[in-house]
């Protein structure tokens, strides 16, 4: 950088001296901090932070907001600036973002982020955090079908104007599911780029994958140079996980699909013919934040119509989390964005990714498995799950069958435990040889114990779920004959093998089925509300298929996804949240094609509202984790319902003003506010709307305190709620309460009339429960501590829509 006026002066004067000289304007700063090694450590530490900045408040002095930043980062650490040569003592900047808000990130010691939060113009300073990430049937299963011509598909054209973005891995552009056959122009109005690297010409994009980027700045500033001996400094996918993403969310169609044989059909996407762009922000040691909002910047740029991110992280405050503060933009901008709940479940306070403005979906099952039972020496045959396609087991023959953690497994003495999860190293190959080997779930990957049983000579492997992971089964593709069993059948395995004087077992690989009763469940690893950040707003939204989904996979990554498979396939059998988000992704993008009128808040409600809770054997959608029945922490409103969510009759719409006041109400400050939504906010007054769970949510939550000691109190909370008519024309809707147990539910008025489409109707639905945690008290018991949780639902109804919404009451003992 050069300036006219100044040769080589101290940055700290020069920066600060404009403080006076220029009048720039002073913003209070949010400075926030998560963790905090030793001092001396933090003074000479380099973090990456990512820092927030009023865009009018650059000086005329510098000619770029870049050049500002720089001065600005260099003045708080106290460096020297030689305007002739340019200040590169700091290092560079590593990301500068202007779509989602005006700021950078860049590497600084603890003192330095801390002089620079109180330097003029400074909104925010947040340290980066590191996130992680988180099909033939599933369009059938969804009631999409290439063959209706009266259905969400051929309304829409399959989607061809739109485009998905997709944060992930990268994409393998050669595969069939991205081809351009058929497709026609780019759409007019799409301004991005397909950005070349390592392994990745342009020529990589066409009319379907309209725009390629990858974002490493973050992920190399903090872990050093990659090493692009296995990574590839470009969009392309080296993990697998972005591939499959975006061909669930957009795959084209393909046949034949399958994996190793398995799950035999036609592949397809959602929405078949929307266009895609990816931006790859995950690498070998994560998805890093900075990096995070540098993509979400330049989908917003660029002018993508719906973002898809199968990525989680750790539930913080909204101003602190990068995610939500970049969907905020998106969805400012009229992006749609979809989030994985994440893979925490079956507890619960686990969902992630729970800002309002964004869709967080769980995953639900579909009614296909891959069954892999076990066959014992005493006659039992217990259920597994499996995808091998390798040699099998010799048909007849019974092998002998031992635990791992069993006295004489383990290759190290006393190291029982190691040897009970199959970890690298720790099994003893003279004990398990020619033996079907029982591993425990944890610490390694499913496929790595696999892995680890065959090379200590095992014949098989029965991978045993532990008490916390229930009776939620995942298929793998596993490198030796193998098979997933729940936590019960484990134990009985385990009761077996210490009772039977010579235990003996085979697994009996049968194949792909179709027509399974009951489907959908919810996934045993599918993360569960309430919110951790804002109980007031139900999460997850929604649940969709994530259990078993077969999508498109990139060479030279084996399906297992351990270094040694060696194995090629064009399409792989995943499971994750990862995979249920870009179904919604591309359902979404489906609805805005219908509906290109509609706001991300209406898309989310069309598809919340007329999300279903039966299985297709008419019963409530079950747990899969305990096999009862699910609640609305589990599967939020429900199973999403395409063809129901193209027509739901009424919608619950929210403005980016809507946003500000529901931060107003979690008593957020307006310099936090700020960091979200890039402007002040007004609290005061008529503004507020009485208390978060007023936000114009399409589900109602409310926490009430109980009473210890015996007593009881009476209390109520009301919620606003405002519907706009989309149904069609002129209609009549009345509302059917279910109140939740113990409470009492008046809604007012319970009839709304409507004139015409596009009006809007407001109505109060009122919650009155009475609480105690006495011992013999009859409506609600609650033990010192603990929470009862009640749901019932609102259903508005005319004579062609039902548009329910759950409504959910918790009582918190206050002892």
């Amino acid at each position: 950088m050069r300036y006219q006026t100044h040769s080589h002066i101290p940055l700290t004067t020069f920066f600060f001296s404009m403080k006076l000289d220029l009048h720039l304007p002073f913003l209070i700063v949010a400075v926030l901090f998560f963790s905090t090694p030793s001092i001396s450590s933090l003074e000479t530490r380099r973090l990456t932070y990512i820092v927030r900045v009023d865009g009018d408040a650059k000086a005329s002095v510098f000619p770029t907001h870049t050049n500002w930043y720089e001065s600005a980062v260099a003045a708080a650490e106290g460096e020297t600036l030689d305007v002739g040569a340019g200040w590169i003592s700091g290092g560079p900047l590593i990301h500068t973002y202007s779509s989602v808000f005006y700021g950078f990130s860049a590497r600084m010691t603890s003192p330095a982020a801390a002089a620079l939060s109180v330097a003029p113009g400074i909104v925010a300073v947040i340290p980066e955090q590191v996130r992680r990430l988180d099909t033939t049937r599933s369009p059938q299963f969804l009631g999409l079908k290439s063959s209706d011509s009266t259905g969400l598909l051929a309304e829409t054209d399959f989607g061809s104007d739109l485009v998905i973005g997709v944060i992930d891995t990268g994409i393998w552009p050669e595969r069939s599911s991205f081809s351009d056959r058929g497709l026609g122009p780019i759409p007019a109005k799409w301004r991005g780029t397909c950005v070349a690297g390592t392994d990745f010409l342009t020529t990589a994009c066409n009319r379907k994958l309209v725009g390629a980027r990858y974002f490493s700045g973050g992920y190399e500033a903090t872990s050093g140079r990659m090493n692009e001996t296995t990574e590839l400094r470009s969009a392309r996918d080296t993990d697998g996980h972005g591939t499959h993403t975006a061909s669930i969310a957009a795959g084209r169609y393909v046949y034949p699909a399958s994996s190793l044989g398995y799950a035999l059909g036609v592949a397809a996407g959602m929405a078949p013919k929307a266009r895609l762009a990816v931006y790859k922000v995950c690498w070998a040691a994560g998805c890093f934040d900075s990096d995070i909002l540098a993509a979400f910047d330049a989908a917003v740029a660029d002018g993508v119509n719906v973002v898809s991110l199968s990525v989680g992280g750790v539930v913080v405050p909204y101003y602190l989390d990068a995610i939500a503060v970049g969907a905020f933009a998106a969805a400012e901008a009229g992006i749609f964005v979809s989030a994985s709940a994440g893979n925490g479940g079956p507890g619960g306070l686990t969902v992630t990714n729970v800002a309002p403005w964004m869709t967080t979906v769980g995953a639900g099952s579909m009614d296909r498995s891959f069954p892999a039972d076990i066959r014992l020496g005493n006659g039992r045959v217990l259920p597994g799950v499996s995808v091998y396609a390798g040699p099998p087991l010799t048909e007849g023959v019974m092998y002998p069958l031992i635990y791992a953690g069993s006295p004489g497994g383990s290759a190290g003495a006393g190291d029982g435990y190691s040897a009970s999860l199959c970890l690298e190293g720790s099994l003893n190959p003279s004990f398990l040889k020619n033996k079907i080997v029982v591993c425990d779930r944890g610490v390694n990957s499913r496929a790595a114990k696999g892995e680890v049983v065959r090379r200590a000579g095992g014949a098989g492997m029965i991978l045993s779920n532990g008490v916390f992971d229930g009776e939620g089964l995942v298929a793998d593709c596993h490198v030796l004959p193998a098979t997933a069993v729940g936590a019960t059948t484990g134990d009985e395995i385990r009761k077996y093998i210490a009772s039977a004087a010579n235990p003996t077992a085979t697994i009996l690989f049968r194949g792909t089925r179709v027509g399974v009763r009951p489907a959908p469940v919810v996934a045993s690893f599918s993360a569960r509300g309430p919110s951790p950040q804002s109980p007031e707003i139900l999460k997850p939204d929604v649940i969709a298929p994530g259990l078993n989904i077969l999508a498109a996979w990139p060479d030279g990554i084996g399906p297992a996804g351990i270094p040694s498979d060696h194995r090629k396939t064009e399409f792989n059998i995943l499971s994750g949240t990862s995979m249920a988000c870009p179904h919604v992704s591309g359902l979404a993008a489906l609805l805005q094609a219908s509906h290109p009128e509609w706001s991300p808040a209406a898309i989310r409600s069309a598809l919340m509202t007329t999300a279903y809770n039966q299985d297709n054997e008419g019963m409530p959608i079950l747990d899969e984790a305990t096999g009862n029945v699910s609640g609305v922490f589990d599967a939020g409103t429900g199973h999403v319902d395409p063809r129901r969510a193209m027509d739901p009759g009424l919608i619950y719409d929210i403005s980016p003003t809507d946003y500000i006041n529901f931060l107003c109400n979690l008593n957020y400050s307006t310099e936090n506010i700020k960091a979200i939504t890039r402007r002040g906010a007004d609290c005061s007054g008529a503004k507020r709307a009485g208390h978060a769970g007023n936000l114009n949510y399409p589900s109602f939550s409310v926490l009430f305190p109980g009473v210890a000691g015996g007593g009881k109190r009476r209390q109520s909370t009301h919620f606003l709620r405002t519907v706009t008519n989309v149904g069609g024309g002129a209609a009549v809707y009345r509302a059917e309460v279910k109140a939740p147990a113990g409470s009492k539910v008046v809604v007012e008025p319970a009839e709304l009339k409507f004139r015409r489409v596009g009006q809007r109707l407001s109505f109060l639905l009122r919650v009155e429960v009475e609480t105690a945690v006495a011992e013999n008290e009859e409506k609600v018991k609650l033990p010192s501590g603990s929470a009862a949780l009640r749901s019932g639902e609102i259903v508005w109804k005319d004579d062609r829509h039902s548009v329910r919404s759950p409504i959910v009451v918790t009582i918190q003992s206050t002892v």
